[in-house]
């Protein structure tokens, strides 16, 4: 991808949303929903927030997964769910898990009050190394980091100052308007 860098595919943060590392699940999930739907149709909806701090350091991130695994606390249970990441499972095992933890035998109409009783600071978790790249870094660095790592995202920092973040979606468009282009040429 010579010499396209990430900071220039970079979604900044100031466009991005971001919730107070105070706020609950259920005003992050309002967050994400009105960000959605305030996306154009030639842009990709948001499928993250970002949690920041009341001088708008960044904490971290919460995912659609993220809010999701939240929601239903016995998933903590199972332990670290990105190690079962990649295993394809039967349905008889799923169901047959469900049961074992309990999980999801609580109607889904109590969303709302569990989705205002958790708060995110309790479950955003600090970014991980791997999710982390460099401003300057080539854009194939970091297309290899999101692949191996399975990442839809990943934070852009200058120095020790997170300022963007370098989506999936958005390195695909790149990729893909570049085989086009060879196609075309």
């Amino acid at each position: 991808m010579e010499t396209m860098k990430v900071k220039d595919l970079m979604v900044p943060i100031n466009k991005y949303v971001c919730i107070a590392e105070n706020a609950s699940l259920g005003d992050a999930i309002r967050a994400l929903i009105q960000a959605r739907r305030s996306c154009d149709s030639n842009s990709y909806e948001y499928r993250a927030v970002l949690v920041c701090t009341k001088t708008g350091d960044v904490l971290g991130r919460l995912s659609l997964l993220d809010v999701l695994r939240s929601l239903e606390p016995r998933y903590a249970e199972l332990g670290d769910l990105k190690k079962y990441a990649g295993y394809v499972f039967t349905a008889e095992y799923l169901q047959a898990m469900m049961k074992d933890y309990g999980i999801w035998q609580t109607p889904l109409n109590e969303l709302c009050r569990k989705s205002e009783d958790v708060k995110v600071s309790d479950i955003v978790a600090a970014p991980l190394k791997g999710e982390i790249i460099d401003e300057d870094e080539p854009l194939d660095r970091a297309l290899h980091q999101l692949v191996v790592g399975h990442f839809q995202s990943l934070l852009v920092r200058s120095g020790e100052q997170f300022i963007g973040l370098l989506r999936l979606t958005d390195v695909f468009e790149e990729v893909a308007r570049r085989v086009e282009t060879c196609r075309t040429g």
